[in-house]
């Protein structure tokens, strides 16, 4: 199972409820053997027996012998692991059975029967491996984002009070300049503390993959030579620092951006700069851009889409489409309104549009 069939999966998963803990997940790690998981089945089905209410001790017993049925059919568990859901959704009376292998490794054995499905261990797999921390600091505001794949997320927002120089002379000066430069550095303080919270956590998964900061004036100078970030965020911050006049998720989107050179590998920089080359082309007329449903399909199967820009809609043809360019092994990037240009392609061209490495006509 591909990132964006699981993700469609997940979604589907998490609409699924029950009144009592009825509904079975079980994660289960490459190497584990069939038969201890299936002998830890059987008990559960035996202890099922004991649940006082028929509906739910059905319930309970029919998701159980679900596993056990698909696990006797397989010798062992290689790859990347398996993970089973089953169960019956209360609201409409519907029974299914999940078992697939995901596109990561499976991180532990887990196995529970609840009033849901315990998605949370497959949601790190959907989420973007490559993560780059954002900073935009001045003396007495700042923002703090994060980067994943193509999508910018402002973590935080925030303004302090720093007055700016006082024109007063002699010792009161001097105090007053004491005053505000402790302001000062109490501001950047609680930049640094805000930023490791929201970044460290990333860096404990592995996740984070580097660190931007910016800003209009010194303020991201002071912030980087100072003891105030953790060490760890701070080794990952990616030189040189940046001038960036804006707060906020403008002055997020200018400073990737502006480090793009940096980032010439990451997926925001990458639809970035495929979006002006079909612009281009479009412009040109030169017959280098495919859009339509059925005209980007015709297209994938001559092998023509060098890569493909779909918007982002759940459940739709677009992402059955991004689903089959994938197997076509066509580089595709899904794009929400996060993207300048996402409404655009939306609207414009019903929510995809291709690159061809050769003119179809």
């Amino acid at each position: 199972m591909n990132r964006l069939e699981l993700k469609a999966l997940i979604r589907e998963l998490k609409k699924w409820s029950a009144p009592a803990t009825v509904l079975l997940s079980l994660y289960i790690p490459p190497g584990r053997p069939i038969p201890d998981i299936l002998n830890l089945l059987r008990q559960e089905a035996s202890i099922a027996q004991n649940i006082k209410l028929k509906r739910t001790r059905d319930a309970v017993t029919t998701a159980i012998q679900a596993a056990i049925d698909r696990l006797t059919q397989i010798p062992k568990v290689d790859g990347n692991g398996l993970v089973i859901f089953c169960g019956e959704n209360f609201n409409n009376e519907d029974f299914k059975c999940f078992m697939f292998s995901p596109p990561e490794k499976v991180p532990l054995f887990f196995y529970r029967t609840d009033k849901f499905f315990h998605v949370e261990f497959l949601e790190d797999m959907v989420e973007e491996n490559e993560v780059f921390g954002l900073v935009i600091v001045e003396r007495d505001y700042a923002t703090i984002g994060v980067l994943k794949g193509t999508k910018v997320e402002v973590l935080d927002e925030f303004e302090g009070f720093v007055p700016g120089k006082h024109m007063m002379g002699g010792q009161s000066q001097r105090r007053i300049e004491r005053i505000i430069e402790e302001m000062y550095h109490n501001f950047l303080k609680e930049v640094g503390e805000k930023v490791n919270q929201y970044f460290l956590p990333y860096i404990e998964m592995k996740k984070m993959k580097g660190i931007l900061i910016g800003g209009p004036g010194f303020a991201k100078k002071d912030l980087y030579e100072s003891d105030l970030l953790d060490y760890r965020v701070k080794k990952l911050v990616l030189q040189p620092l940046f001038d960036i006049p804006d707060q906020g998720e403008p002055g997020l989107k200018e400073l990737i951006m502006k480090a793009q050179d940096i980032l010439k590998n990451q997926k925001y920089i990458e639809v970035e700069n495929l979006m002006e080359e079909i612009k281009y082309h479009l412009a040109k007329d030169d017959g280098m851009v495919v859009y339509g449903l059925e005209e980007i399909r015709k297209a994938l199967q001559l092998g023509a889409i060098d890569a493909l820009i779909v918007y982002e809609e759940p459940g739709s043809e677009l992402e059955k489409l991004s689903q089959e360019a994938e197997n076509y092994g066509t580089k595709v990037y899904v794009i929400g309104d996060e993207l300048p240009d996402g409404e655009w392609v939306k609207k414009t061209f019903g929510g995809a549009i291709g690159k061809l490495r050769f003119k179809i006509y």
